[in-house]
This record gives C-alpha cells, sequence and structure tokens, in this order.
C-alpha cells in the first residue's frame, strides 16, 4: 500500500479500535514504504519493542476487520503481498 493512501484509517468500520493502535499501523505503513529489504528487519523488530513498550496488541478480530478495511483501499498487488505476510489475511 502507498503510503500517501492513508485514507483507510477514515473508515467508519475502525471507529471501535484505539487510536494508539491505528496511529501504530499508520507508523508501520509510512516509515516501512521507505525501507529496502534489508532494513525491514530491524525496523519490525524495533517495532515490535515499541508495541511491547506500549502495551499495544491486536486481536484476532481486530486484525480480521482492519485487513477487510485494508482491502477496500488496496490495489490487487498489494492485497497479494499481504496474503503473504500473515495467516490472518488468507
Amino acid at each position: 500500500m502507498s503510503d500517501t493512501n492513508m485514507e483507510w484509517m477514515k473508515d467508519p468500520a475502525l471507529k471501535g479500535i484505539d487510536q494508539n493502535k491505528l496511529l501504530f499501523l499508520e507508523k508501520l505503513f509510512h516509515q516501512g514504504s521507505k525501507l529496502t529489504q534489508k532494513e525491514m528487519m530491524p525496523f519490525l523488530l524495533s517495532l515490535a519493542k515499541q508495541s511491547k513498550e506500549k502495551n499495544i496488541s491486536f486481536q484476532k478480530d481486530e486484525i480480521q476487520l482492519i485487513y477487510s478495511v485494508l482491502q477496500k483501499y488496496s490495489s490487487p498487488e498489494d492485497i497479494e503481498k499481504m496474503k503473504k505476510l500473515s495467516p490472518y489475511f488468507r
């Protein structure tokens, strides 16, 4: 997903998801989209540490809801990439 397309975060279906979680995802998409494959692992490890420090975790139903919203705003190519990343997206 291009970092210029953050419209999905304003989708009304996400109104029940904590704002801190959405901001965490925004950071993930915005900064992650600019990284090379080599830079991605340290970035993800850093995000994992930050999420633990800030007590941010996602329930399975939240992940599925976010994914369904992302699908509305993503290209078929981006959806295929997401499917490769997580069993929640299959």
